[in-house]
């Protein structure tokens, strides 16, 4: 839509009326600040939401990989030979033997619940998720036989241990005796601290060598699981197909969606929901802009009934006033932008002073499960937002500009 000199001309007037029209001006502001409050919101929201699902994944599928093989009576005692099965199939890029089980913590009369982690040094050593995140000590020192473990920061807050601590970890199901079923167990010092940024997982992970939660577990050579990672998580299942029939007798194969099917389904439906509401509020600005251009409009009659008497034509005096509305959105389309990659750079600030404010926490780890509130902004996006509020804004301004183009110049120049 190309405008002519005068139109141009006329337009940058509008933009900014006279002393006469202040209030239309104050109307104008306001619209401008609505659309970028409702830009910003919705990039804040969707970088936040983008972020929290990524590095939700990333922390579990790094824990607990894309897919894990199951042994029907919880044991896998072929290990070796199906780690090696799942490594020769195309796409998958590690298969780890992993023992888990969920047992009892105990130091100085405190109990928590724990959920012990068997693993091979190496694959300890060279998880990404667990690469440098000990706070205190170091996974160097999970040597087999040494018996010692690495727990949660979290988990060694609860029950007020650190380094070189002695802890106790029961196993209900230990030894048969003639008076029954006795616990088992068995004391380790703690090696090192570690937090991997997810709240669940440091209040309860112990981690330890493979052998010796096979001694603590009385397995034998058998592990518990293997888990499966991926350089296609999107398509596990196509990926694991093959193996799925390979072990069919033994074991099934669960996958990242399976085991936290409710959990990211509900981060779907959240981030869904949450840019509903919040897109309500550039619905409001278009109302705004409607508003301001009605009243415009009525104010400047006089000067429309003139135009059209020096020979402007009804397109010309539509596109004058679509420019003025569209450019008031484009406006605030552009500080919305500056303003949400400025709260997204600075959430933390942001979030620990709106705590300050309300007295409430903002982001609380235990609700959230991450320790720290994420960001990622998706460039496609931000420019569907930015395009959806422009698309918003031009819609707005169609009708006061028919308005104006409709203007009866011999009615506007006898009566006013």
């Amino acid at each position: 839509m190309l405008l002519s000199r005068y139109e141009r001309m006329i337009a940058r007037r509008y933009l900014l009326p006279g002393r006469s029209e202040a209030f239309i001006a104050v109307v104008a502001g306001f619209s401008l600040v609505a659309v970028m409050l409702g830009v910003a919101a919705l990039i804040v929201v969707m970088s936040v939401m983008n972020g929290f699902r990524a590095e939700l994944f990333d922390k579990i599928s790094g824990l607990n990989g894309h897919a894990v093989v199951q042994g029907y009576n919880g044991q896998l005692r072929d290990w070796r030979r199906i780690a090696d099965e799942a490594k020769a199939i195309p796409g998958v890029t590690a298969a780890t033997p992993l023992i888990e089980q969920p047992l009892f913590a105990s130091y100085n009369g405190r109990v928590e619940f724990a959920l012990v982690r068997g693993l091979r040094l190496e694959d300890i050593l060279n998880n990404p998720t667990l690469k440098g995140k000990e706070i205190l000590g170091s996974f160097k020192n999970l040597k087999p036989g040494s018996e010692q473990i690495a727990i949660g920061s979290r988990l060694a807050e609860s029950l007020g241990a650190s380094i070189g601590s002695q802890i106790s970890i029961i196993n209900p199901q230990g030894s048969a005796t003639p008076f029954g079923t006795m616990p088992r167990i068995v004391q380790y010092r703690i090696a090192a601290i570690f937090e991997v940024g997810v709240y669940d997982y440091d209040k309860a992970y112990i981690l330890m060598p493979m052998q010796d939660a096979q001694t603590l577990l009385l397995l034998g050579d058998s592990v518990q699981m293997i888990r499966v990672d991926t350089n296609k998580p999107e398509k596990i299942e196509e990926v694991t197909r093959p193996l799925a029939d390979k072990v069919a007798n033994i074991g099934q194969i669960t996958d990242w969606r399976q085991m936290n099917r409710e959990l990211f389904e509900a981060i779907s439906l959240d981030r869904t929901v949450t840019f509903t509401v919040v897109s309500i509020i550039l619905v409001v600005a278009a109302f705004n802009i409607i508003s301001s251009l009605i009243m415009l409009v009525q104010a400047k009659r006089r000067d429309i009934a003139v135009l059209r008497t020096m020979g402007a034509s009804k397109s010309g005096l539509m596109r004058i006033f679509v420019t003025v509305g569209t450019t008031i959105g484009a406006l605030g389309v552009l500080a919305g932008m500056i303003l949400g990659f400025l709260i997204v750079n600075y959430r933390e600030g942001v979030a620990t002073f709106i705590g300050l404010v309300t007295g409430q926490k903002v982001w609380d780890p235990q609700m959230r499960f991450l320790t720290e509130l994420p960001a990622k902004t998706d460039p496609l996006q931000t420019i569907a937002i930015c395009a959806m509020a422009l698309l918003f804004t031009f819609l707005a301004t169609l009708y006061p500009a028919w308005k104006a183009a409709s203007t009866d110049p011999v009615q506007v120049l006898r009566y006013e």
